[in-house]
């Protein structure tokens, strides 16, 4: 039975030929990036257009723009992505840390090896795994593996991991398919998140599926 990193590259090839590029992520600026990582925790992206236009209209889409916003206001302008006394309190967080410890600068930032900025992205109260590694991805051209929800079940699904398989366990597998090419990386999870919102859904929608030929047929007539 072939390893999880060589499904993984397999699905990689169907997928991108079903779908093509996806131009991951959509924002102009790294820290951009990294705002649209913490607000999306747990929202659509739809919603987090909305907050991030919202931001865009305050002029607080700068790291000095957002940190001359009052934490009150900045959970109205995020409001439409929720959770928005945590959201704001974690952007803030961010922000300021980026600026005592890195001055700023991203460019200062990517020079550092991606396992100490993971640890210090891990440090600040909420980021989790997930957007730690959407911002060392996305933001830093990091090849750090993203671990979703959408990965989960696809991996869960065609037995390539435990339902209960944890975040690490699945970074891992990830790590092994694509030996360290940010490239690769981000476009493979870019291609999970389409095809999980298409068909690898709480209740799969098999047919039609890019990675349909891959399952048992028991699981295809689900």
């Amino acid at each position: 039975m072939p390893t999880a990193a060589v499904q993984f590259r397999r699905y990689y090839r169907d997928l991108f030929s079903a779908y093509g590029p996806q131009h991951w992520w959509p924002a102009p600026t790294p820290f951009q990036v990294s705002l649209g990582a913490i607000l999306t925790q747990n929202a659509a992206w739809t919603a987090v257009e909305r907050s991030i236009a919202n931001l865009h209209a305050a002029k607080a889409l700068t790291l000095t723009g957002l940190l001359r916003v009052h934490e009150e206001d900045l959970r109205e302008l995020i409001r439409p992505s929720g959770h928005i006394q945590r959201k704001a309190a974690t952007l803030l967080n961010f922000a300021h840390w980026l600026k005592r410890e890195h001055r700023g600068s991203f460019r200062h930032l990517a020079k550092l090896p991606m396992e100490t900025v993971r640890e210090q992205l891990l440090a600040l109260h909420g980021i989790g795994p997930e957007t730690a590694d959407c911002i060392l991805l996305y933001a830093l051209h990091h090849p750090a593996p993203v671990v979703d929800e959408y990965l989960r079940r696809v991996a869960s699904r065609h037995s390539l991991a435990s339902e209960k398989a944890n975040y690490e366990v699945l970074r891992q597998l990830t790590a092994a398919a694509f030996s360290g090419s940010a490239k690769d990386l981000n476009e493979f999870h870019a291609l999970i998140v389409e095809v999980g919102k298409s068909h690898c859904r709480t209740r799969p929608q098999c047919n039609g599926c890019p990675l349909a030929k891959h399952l048992s047929a028991s699981l295809t007539n689900l």
